[in-house]
């Protein structure tokens, strides 16, 4: 292969800020000897064990992610927290040196993301305590989100859909207080996709702190839904250890945010 053909096949294969893996170079036609040449003459470069991308190119989190959803043979997404922040609803800064990318997939994290050094840490989120596998795989609910115009857009989570992840994580990622303060930005939620998503998910817990949460700031769209009309489960369940309980949702909740509107 000349060296313009080979820079004509890494154009369309590896666009210029993606990452992809040799197994999924391999299996689009990229063949062994011309991978060796790429790497000899630096067209690429390893940035783990057979993850290569284009030499002498800045990679972002945005391009592994974008990356993963590409060549993954499951959908993958950012969600919860992560897509809070990118649709303008988060605006906690972190105090942490390292940024955090929320990331979800009924597949595991392939182990090569791991081993990037980008600043970046990606908490790997599985899917099925939320959402059935059809549900995740018919794309409802996620939206696409442009970084760059000449790279594929990012799969994100409609805010409804992120709220619902971003809730999974309290108390232990998320605080209350977070988690409260996220719910008083959330003015203009849609009462139809909310009652989509409530249908559709599996984890009582997250229901009830959704309801909870969502009760205190009495919006226009929480009054378009019908807690009955969803299964909250039966019993109580403990979410703040050590908290009060509440008697309609039957969770427990910090003292201090008891009763308080």
């Amino acid at each position: 292969m000349s060296s313009l053909a080979l820079r004509q096949q890494l154009d369309e294969l590896l666009p210029y800020g993606m990452v992809a893996t040799k197994k999924w170079l391999s299996s689009q036609g990229l063949s062994r000897h011309a991978l060796d040449n790429a790497l000899k003459s630096k067209k690429l470069e390893a940035l783990a064990t057979g993850v290569y991308t284009r030499a002498k190119v800045l990679v972002s989190w945005q391009c592994v992610v974008s990356s993963l959803q590409r060549i993954s043979d499951k959908p993958i997404h950012v969600g919860g927290l992560t897509a809070l922040e990118l649709l303008g609803f988060a605006h906690y800064l972190s105090k942490s040196k390292t940024q955090t990318v929320h990331l979800y997939s009924e597949v595991k994290l392939p182990a090569w993301v791991s081993q990037l050094d980008l600043g970046v840490t990606f908490p790997w989120h599985g899917t099925k305590t939320l959402w059935s596998s059809d549900f995740v795989r018919g794309g409802q609910y996620i939206k696409e989100h442009v970084w760059r115009d000449d790279l594929p857009a990012l799969q994100i989570s409609c805010p409804e859909k992120a709220c619902l992840e971003m809730l999974m994580d309290v108390p232990k990622r998320i605080g209350f207080d977070h988690a409260d303060e996220l719910m008083q930005g959330m003015t203009s939620l849609s009462p139809r996709k909310l009652d989509a998503l409530l249908m559709a998910c599996r984890n009582v817990r997250v229901k009830r702190l959704f309801f909870w949460l969502a009760e205190r700031q009495g919006y226009a769209w929480f009054k378009k839904l019908d807690t009955q009309n969803f299964d909250l489960g039966k019993g109580k369940r403990v979410v703040a250890t050590g908290g009060k309980l509440d008697n309609k949702y039957l969770i427990t909740v910090p003292e201090h945010l008891h009763g308080s509107k």
